[in-house]
């Protein structure tokens, strides 16, 4: 008796703190991770669309008589655009689209913070993207016979975890910016994306611009990690790359600390002005 009361007192128990924290990023992730697998239409689509490009700038490069290791750079970038795709249009846009849909002001109200919430998303997303990046380099590989060769797994890991993690913060933050500017972020989210595939590199080495240009794209996460995974993982990627892979690094620890705490100054800025006004929710808004 005693302990079916203790098992009724621990269920009914609410989380706070870390345990709200980690319980809502594991809610949020589930639905993203289990719903796009769904519809397998869409994993079709999200290999064959970006191979298309792919497909195409390779057969420039040989065209032109370019390095082979420009087929390689080509095949990688190809695969980080689904990342960049993903926080485009599932976290930049999302809280725009929740209000539209009308779930934001369950978002607000709920005990737990919109951080934890967006970072849910961003968990999911990554996992399904990984895969289709995965999948798109493991294709585009075989196609065109790309070779790697992996200077310090360590490091190359560890590149794209702190790339990752200063994007999808990017993704957070402007998704409180996109909230903010309402009916406009769908026209923000459709002009950036070309422009973005342009400045971060994803079909060349960013070395190719000139340092200034080349500096200010670095704001850009998929910049300097694509800059130093190509670095690391072509025998004359170091050659082509724009800044060491040391100093790249630093940086996007720097971009890491910069986004997330911009991400959680304007999350909280958004709270505070919903609950001050009332009328962040609102379509009008």
């Amino acid at each position: 008796m005693q302990t079916d009361k203790a098992l009724a007192f621990h269920a009914s128990e609410k989380a706070t703190g870390w345990r709200l924290f980690l319980k809502t990023i594991a809610a949020r992730a589930y639905p993203r991770v289990i719903g796009q697998q769904r519809e397998k239409s869409w994993i079709f689509f999200d290999i064959f669309l970006p191979m298309l490009a792919v497909s195409a700038y390779v057969f420039v490069y040989r065209a032109i008589g370019a390095p082979e290791e420009y087929v390689g750079f080509v095949v990688v970038g190809g695969a980080m655009t689904s990342f960049w795709m993903n926080v485009l249009w599932s976290m930049s846009s999302q809280l725009y689209w929740e209000k539209e849909q009308g779930n934001l002001a369950l978002y607000i109200i709920a005990p737990n913070s919109m951080m934890a919430i967006l970072l849910g998303m961003a968990v999911g997303g990554l996992f399904a993207t990984a895969l289709r990046a995965v999948a798109i380099i493991l294709v585009g590989s075989l196609m065109f016979n790309v070779t790697y060769s992996v200077a310090s797994f360590t490091q190359l890991l560890l590149v794209f975890l702190l790339a990752m993690t200063a994007l999808y913060g990017m993704g957070m933050m402007s998704a409180s910016l996109f909230l903010l500017l309402s009916r406009e972020a769908w026209h923000i989210s459709n002009l950036a994306q070309e422009p973005v595939y342009l400045v971060s590199g994803f079909y060349f080495p960013i070395k190719s611009f000139n340092f200034w240009l080349a500096a200010a794209a670095s704001f850009i996460p998929l910049t300097l990690g694509l800059d130093a995974m190509r670095q690391l993982v072509f025998p004359s990627g170091a050659l082509l790359g724009f800044l060491s892979v040391k100093v790249e690094i630093i940086v996007l620890i720097v971009l890491c600390v910069l986004f997330l705490t911009g991400a959680r100054f304007l999350l909280d800025y958004m709270e505070k002005l919903a609950i001050r006004e009332g009328r962040l929710t609102e379509s009008r808004r």
